[in-house]
This record gives C-alpha cells, sequence and structure tokens, in this order.
C-alpha cells in the first residue's frame, strides 16, 4: 500500500511540476519567415494561408527563425495602427535568404511573429543585402518585446 502511495505521489509530481517550471519562462520574440510551397507537399510539412484571395501553402520548418537574427529597427507602418521592423541577420542566415529567394523567384514568403502571419512579400530578387523587413502588422507590446531578446540595429545591447 505504502508503495502505491509513493507511486502516485511521483506520478503526480512529474505531472506538476514541468507546467510549473514553464510558467515562469519569459516570453520570447518569436520571428520566423517561411517561403511558399507546393500544397501537394507532405501536409504535415506545410501550413495554408490566404494571400490576396488565394489559398497557398508554407513550409512549416523556417526558413529564417529568431536565432537567425542579430538586430532590428521597428519603424510606424503604413497603415498607422502598427509597426514594421527591419531585421539584421547571421551571416549563415544572409547566405541561406539569398540562396531561397533566388530560387524562390515568383513565389510568397511570409513572416509569422508571435504565432501569428503578419506580413509578406512576393519575391522577385535575390534578398542579398542581409536584412529582411516585416512592413506591417506588430503591436508595440510585441516591439517591446523584441527589444528584450535583442538589440536594436547599431546598439550593442538589449534595451
Amino acid at each position: 500500500m505504502k508503495f502505491l502511495t509513493a507511486l502516485l505521489a511521483f506520478a503526480a509530481l512529474l505531472v506538476i511540476a514541468p507546467p510549473a517550471v514553464a510558467g515562469g519562462k519569459k516570453k520570447a520574440a518569436r520571428i520566423s519567415f517561411h517561403m511558399e510551397t507546393a500544397g501537394t507537399d507532405n501536409p504535415k510539412m506545410i501550413f495554408p494561408h490566404e494571400v490576396f484571395g488565394k489559398q497557398r501553402f508554407f513550409r512549416r520548418v523556417p526558413d529564417i527563425s529568431s536565432k537567425d537574427l542579430v538586430a532590428f529597427s521597428p519603424f510606424p507602418a503604413g497603415d498607422q495602427a502598427s509597426y514594421g521592423a527591419i531585421f539584421q541577420l547571421k551571416n549563415a542566415a544572409q547566405r541561406r535568404l539569398a540562396a531561397v529567394t533566388a530560387d524562390n523567384i515568383g513565389k510568397w514568403f511570409v513572416c509569422m511573429a508571435f504565432g501569428r502571419i503578419v506580413d509578406g512579400v512576393l519575391v522577385d530578387q535575390p534578398i542579398n543585402d542581409g536584412a529582411v523587413v516585416i512592413w506591417r502588422g506588430l503591436s508595440l507590446e510585441e516591439v517591446k518585446e523584441m527589444d528584450k531578446a535583442m538589440p536594436r540595429i547599431g546598439e550593442k545591447k538589449k534595451r
């Protein structure tokens, strides 16, 4: 009987402990960029999103993610209701972005920020300058979260 009680207590600890630890984590700046792909790809590896009234499919695995970002610079978006941002990439990510955009001229490249798609661009030429831009869709709170995660372009420390 004591063994069963101890086993149940241990099982309860395993169930309760991980959420309690995870609850203390900071909300990280989650930014990722996803290239359009064929709708015939493995359904587990793609997600749909409507672009100008047409359903398109994008890779679940990002081509560029938060770990690839060095710094950013936010700006008021043209819609006067949100913010855009330019992101400076690490060297390896710069080369990867140049290659993926060169291979996908005419396809859409979308940005997912904090769990939602905020913007996208139609790739018309390779991106070779080491930076990627979100033109709109970020809230002031999201910009503040990004300030905690990375420095502004030209600064050395996070805000």
